[in-house]
């Protein structure tokens, strides 16, 4: 109830936010299509009402200052909808509790929308489950390489990995890892990486045993 309050009494301070809150713009899509960018989280509570949130990591992180020792709590987030579209977020606070919902606002202000496919040879379902093609991200050492995978398989990868695609909204998929994957934001950021890359590139409607487009490395 708060929630939907808040967002009820949400004031747009940018062009995009008013015409989202005057309903001339109903969903992301719109907005990612038309490439404006989003800098109000009014607009995600908006058009994305049952948004999931999954914290990834916290992480202590200390520093010597001439005052002494300096202590912050680093919260990396990612949010999503479970049907295509997902946002990945960092940032720090002296407490716990301030981190991630910084984080969760970053978040926000960073959604993609992932176009999801049926690219796997073994399949030709044509219905969307899954990358349609192969695809890698990386960060730091991680690279991180989806490839699609038939109906019915599920998520072949690690927890963090698989916590990230599902509220993406993939089902299917085979995950291939490389580098220090034992450092969770790392491997995050480069799952992200990989989603973002999907969806920079212009794909035709899915047809039955067609390939969408060619891989991306």
């Amino acid at each position: 109830m708060e929630e939907a309050a808040a967002v009820d009494d949400w004031e747009p301070v940018t062009k995009l936010g008013r015409m989202v809150k005057e309903g001339r713009i109903n969903s992301l899509s719109e907005i990612f299509s038309q490439g404006m960018p989003i800098m109000e989280e009014g607009i995600i509570d908006r058009l994305v009402p049952e948004l999931q949130e999954e914290v990834i990591d916290i992480n202590l992180v200390q520093r010597m200052h001439k005052s002494g020792r300096r202590v912050r709590f680093r919260a990396t987030v990612v949010v999503g909808d479970g049907k295509g579209y997902i946002g990945f977020g960092k940032a720090k606070a002296k407490e716990v509790g301030p981190a991630i919902r910084k984080a969760i606002s970053a978040a926000k202000l960073n959604m993609i929308e992932v176009k999801q496919g049926c690219g796997s040879w073994e399949c030709r379902c044509g219905t969307e489950h899954s990358v349609p093609f192969r695809v890698t991200g990386k960060s730091g050492s991680v690279r991180v390489t989806l490839l699609p995978a038939p109906k019915g398989i599920g998520i072949v990868g690690s927890a963090v990995i698989k916590k990230i695609l599902l509220i993406a909204g993939i089902r299917d998929v085979w995950v291939s890892t490389s580098g220090d994957t034992r450092t969770k934001v790392n491997s995050a950021q480069a799952t992200f990486e990989a989603l973002k890359r999907i969806s920079q590139v212009k794909i035709p409607p899915v047809k039955g045993g067609e390939k969408a487009a060619e891989a991306v490395d």
